[in-house]
């Protein structure tokens, strides 16, 4: 049960037991002006409270370089720690790989499967 949600027409956010979720619509291909509406309501839903989140990309058909960028500099606050769901074991290699180099202020770490996904930031969230 969701106890409470954002969205617009590629993206909701919602909280659901101390987890924050996100799911893009199928086909969603993010540039710099919809990353930027991806944080605007992260932070919205997020209150100014960090938050675990379960951020899925499954449905995401392309993320532009710049959209990256942008993540990468304004979208790491109000979080403890992400767990991000990818639909290919090559993706989830690579975006691993990146994370391991660039080294995130937060736990961060890349799944194919969300229950593992989930029970990685419920483990996380009981050792903080």
């Amino acid at each position: 049960m969701k106890d409470s949600s954002v969205k617009n027409d590629y993206i909701e956010f919602w909280l659901e037991n101390g987890i924050m979720f996100s799911r893009f619509r199928e086909g969603v291909e993010v540039d710099l002006e919809r990353m930027k509406g991806v944080v605007r309501l992260r932070e919205e839903i997020s209150e100014g409270k960090n938050q675990y989140w379960l951020y899925d990309l499954s449905n995401v058909k392309n993320i532009t370089k710049e959209a990256r960028d942008y993540a990468d500099q304004y979208g790491q606050n109000c979080l403890h720690a992400v767990a991000v769901l990818v639909n290919s074991h090559i993706t989830k290699f690579i975006y691993n790989t990146y994370i391991k180099l660039k080294k995130p202020i937060m736990p961060f770490l890349v799944f194919t499967n969300k229950e593992k996904a989930l029970a990685w930031l419920l483990e996380v969230k009981e050792q903080s």
